[in-house]
């Protein structure tokens, strides 16, 4: 491991063609560039801009020759790598599956972020609050980032698409309709499908709670992007899942901050992720004007060596 560390960050070797360094650049450049892309968490952002640091001091430690730092921060390197890999196995996800799919044109293109608005989110407190009050049981999943894969839910439900409201998450919750099982997806403003059937927890805390609760520890042990809210037919008790974690009981009040909280966290990602997407854009292009520029000079720094041999020998 440390022969790899050192024939990648040792340097450029004099010994490869002029050409095998400019691709090797230009990889380097694409590489972050994808990186960059797919990551729009400003939270995020700051631990990969601690990995770059970190990258660049072992680079400066082995030109100094500095053979202890060099050695410790390879391995601190290395922890890094792997923890970013655990911390952001979403993302990875995404990009393998697009990477897979040969979607490799989507990875350039902005990912849109759903944020309900203050109006839906009061259409989906109050509901709950009342079929609260009436110990009706529902489990409702939102949205909070990029649209849920159907793959991961058990049953992808029936297709509602209609506006969110008060009055349509209340009927279609009642015992009495063929839809009241399941859970309802909720994206953006509206209400995509209802019945969906989630993946069951298989916590051992999980166990004693009902397989709505369980159910909504489970879709969000899978994906981050939604929060699930369940209330219970037994107590009429309002809860929320986010990853993998149950909090309840919740007051409406309490719903409805952490409902504004969490939500807004979007609205910083979607603001964030313009601005991301246009630096890696231009950091992408000054890779490629410094590429074409290195091929020029070295091109004709090849002809000048060539004309002088053939003048030393004449």
């Amino acid at each position: 491991m440390a022969h790899l560390w050192q024939s990648w960050l040792g340097g450029v070797s004099q010994s490869q063609p002029w050409f095998v360094n400019v691709v090797d650049v230009g990889l380097v450049v694409l590489v972050t560039y994808l990186l960059l892309i797919i990551i729009g968490e400003r939270q995020t952002l700051w631990m990969v801009r601690g990995f770059v640091v970190l990258m660049l001091a072992l680079v400066l430690s082995r030109r100094l020759g500095l053979v202890l730092l060099s050695f410790l921060l390879g391995y601190l390197v290395l922890g890094a790598a792997v923890a970013m890999s655990i911390s952001l196995q979403s993302e990875f996800r995404r990009f393998l599956e697009q990477l897979g799919r040969g979607q490799l044109l989507q990875l350039f293109s902005a990912s849109k972020t759903l944020v309900p608005q203050a109006d839906v989110i009061g259409e989906i407190v109050d509901s709950v609050k009342e079929l609260s009050q009436n110990r009706t049981g529902a489990l409702l999943m939102v949205e909070t980032g990029e649209p849920l894969d159907e793959r991961d839910f058990s049953v992808p439900g029936v297709r509602i698409n209609a506006e969110v409201s008060k009055e349509l998450i209340q009927t279609i919750f009642q015992t009495s309709t063929l839809l009241h099982d399941g859970a309802l997806l909720i994206r953006g403003s509206r209400i995509l499908a209802a019945s969906v059937i989630l993946p069951i927890s298989e916590r051992s805390a999980a166990r004693r709670l009902g397989t709505r609760h369980r159910a909504a520890m489970g879709i969000t042990e899978r994906v981050e992007n939604c929060l699930c809210i369940v209330v219970s037919e037994e107590t009429g008790s309002i809860s929320l899942a986010e990853r993998g974690i149950l909090n309840r009981p919740l007051t409406s009040n309490r719903l409805r901050e952490i409902l504004q909280d969490r939500l807004s966290e979007s609205v910083e990602l979607e603001k964030v992720a313009p601005d991301l997407r246009m630096l890696s854009r231009k950091l992408f292009a000054r890779g490629l004007n410094w590429m074409s520029r290195s091929l020029a000079f070295l091109g004709s720094s090849t002809s000048r060596e060539k004309s002088r041999g053939r003048k030393n020998d004449s």
